[in-house]
């Protein structure tokens, strides 16, 4: 630990943060305490050092999004539970795999969790990990290798070029989203750590096109996992006439991968690009995409990176719009949220918001829809309700706009409440991206080298050429259920709704019901959950960090 914070003195770095577990032990089981580590900095490197206990101030704060909708999901799913259960049905857990709701059998999650306690008292501390699941294990191999100063001497011969030798490159393509430098940082560490090349390209096609790449090394990415937009710099300009220019840059800089993160744009563009391989040789190359947009409207994936940071951002607007009329008596707040014409942040946002309605374009509307809303609403305030939240989706409809809803809530609340209107707008992109965010892309980008890498032994030839122009090779990497899976980007193509620029399913338009229950509406909301052991649960690889 000495010998690192030396390094990092050395390098430039005058700030290091070490965090010690309440229950840090050593391999000899003797606890390891702040002061200790203080005592020890202090002693042998004689820097000023401090202690701070976070203690009881974690436990506090406003909940996130993510954990209103997650507390919305699991009550949701135990009353099911509890209206299946039978006197002998066995006592179960409900709980979140991925981005799946899972019923897990009570005592055997005990017997777990002290088999955990007893290979900790055993000191057997490799079998205590495969214990807390492969996910852990894997998770805490990347963190250890992501907080190195620099890569292994390993990974370089004698005159400092990579073993592995592959070159590979990482671009964005579309609007900025929190979590995508997060990814660049893991991509371009991952790589460097096993020996090979990355270059970064800056301003997306554009950027390839003008020739704006440079090498990445190890140190250029170091305090990007918490900066918000993109530090590569990102447009939303698509291939299109560019092929023969783009082409020509793979072949110049040799380039035998392609990482390009983004939203909708980065989908389009890889698309192009492999579909242009028989004209082009230079795009048979691997090719994958992480999605990363606010919008979350990506074919391929549940999650996309900076959709978690938008909800919370939209999330904390609400509350604050909320504090701000608490002395105000019956008022409605019509709140217009991003997202095109996906309906996503609406619908989750106001289920972590405690939204009465949400409108969006995929479930359609009419005037005696919204008419009824309005009547419900004021028969709430009848009921002693002060105030209530509308959300609505920026392109659910063309004719009844924001401002024509805020209007219609005005003039038929007349005498029951008032109305005021807010369009969030650019906000929500903004901030520093949430430790789901900056996880899940730490996460992606270190699966997407494996794959990579797994793809160049296969297309590689003896010369070092690679020829990649099967299916397989350009895919999508995404969050399906309970795993991250690869899926060919020619098989979305007819999961794709490229008009507006959306899937064609998508799985939170199952939540709806459950957002119009908890506003008293009538509605009706099918389980998600599905039974599951200890053993299924710890054995695949799991969204949450």
């Amino acid at each position: 630990m000495c010998k690192k914070l030396l390094q990092e003195r050395a390098a430039g770095q005058r700030l290091n943060i070490i965090i010690v577990a309440e229950g840090a032990i050593d391999r000899e089981g003797v606890p390891i305490t702040a002061e200790k580590v203080k005592n020890i900095v202090v002693d042998t490197l004689k820097q000023d050092t401090r202690i701070t206990v976070l203690g009881h101030v974690q436990r506090g704060g406003s909940p996130s999004a993510f954990d209103r909708v997650l507390g919305c999901r699991m009550g949701a799913e135990a009353v099911m539970a509890l209206m299946e259960a039978t006197p002998d049905t066995e006592a179960c857990v409900v709980s979140l795999d991925g981005n799946q709701a899972v019923r897990l059998p009570l005592m055997e999650c005990v017997e777990k969790t002290k088999a955990v306690a007893k290979a900790m008292a055993d000191k057997q501390w490799e079998l205590a990990v495969q214990l807390r699941g492969r996910s852990f294990a894997r998770n805490l191999e990347t963190y250890k290798m992501l907080t190195r100063l620099k890569p292994p001497k390993s990974a370089f011969d004698e005159e400092g070029r990579g073993m592995e030798g592959y070159t590979v490159a990482v671009m964005h393509i579309g609007a900025p989203a929190c979590g995508m430098n997060a990814a660049v940082r893991s991509f371009v560490r991952n790589c460097i750590y096993r020996g090979d090349t990355v270059y970064g390209i800056h301003d997306g096609v554009e950027g390839l096109v003008a020739g704006n790449v440079q090498v990445m090394k190890w140190s250029d990415v170091t305090g990007w996992v918490g900066q918000g937009g993109a530090m590569l710099g990102t447009k939303r300009t698509l291939p299109n006439q560019r092929m023969p220019q783009i082409a020509a840059r793979l072949k110049e800089f040799k380039i035998q991968a392609l990482l390009i993160i983004g939203g909708f744009e980065a989908y389009q563009a890889g698309l192009q690009l492999t579909e242009n391989r028989n004209t082009y040789p230079e795009f048979c190359i691997p090719i994958v995409i992480i999605p990363s947009t606010i919008s979350n409207n990506v074919p391929g994936t549940e999650f996309s990176l900076g959709c978690d940071t938008a909800l919370n951002e939209i999330t904390e607007i609400c509350d604050r719009i909320r504090q701000s009329a608490q002395g105000t008596k019956r008022r409605v707040f019509i709140i217009e949220t991003m997202g095109g014409y996906c309906g996503y942040l609406a619908t989750v946002a106001g289920l972590a918001g405690g939204a009465d309605a949400a409108y969006i374009y995929e479930e359609k509307f009419s005037i005696k829809d919204l008419q009824q809303d309005v009547y419900h609403m004021a028969s709430k305030m009848a009921e002693g309700v002060q105030r209530g939240l509308i959300l609505r989706n920026e392109k659910c409809n063309d004719n009844y706009n924001t401002d024509f809803i805020f209007r219609l809530y005005s003039e038929e609340g007349k005498g029951l409440f008032s109305a005021r209107m807010n369009v969030l707008g650019h906000m929500q992109q903004g901030g520093s991206p949430t430790p789901f965010d900056r996880n899940m892309g730490t996460k992606q980008a270190a699966k997407t080298v494996e794959w990579i890498i797994e793809q160049l032994k296969i297309h590689c030839k003896e010369d070092g050429s690679v020829y990649a122009n099967t299916p397989e090779s350009a895919v999508m990497m995404g969050v399906v259920r309970r795993q991250y899976r690869f899926t060919p980007l020619v098989e979305l193509k007819k999961e794709t709704n490229f008009e507006q620029r959306i899937p064609k399913h998508q799985w939170w338009l199952k939540l709806r019901p459950l957002l119009r229950i908890l506003a008293k509406h009538d509605s009706t909301y099918e389980e998600e959950g599905m039974y599951m052991t200890v053993e299924e649960g710890t054995g695949s690889d799991t969204l949450v960090v």
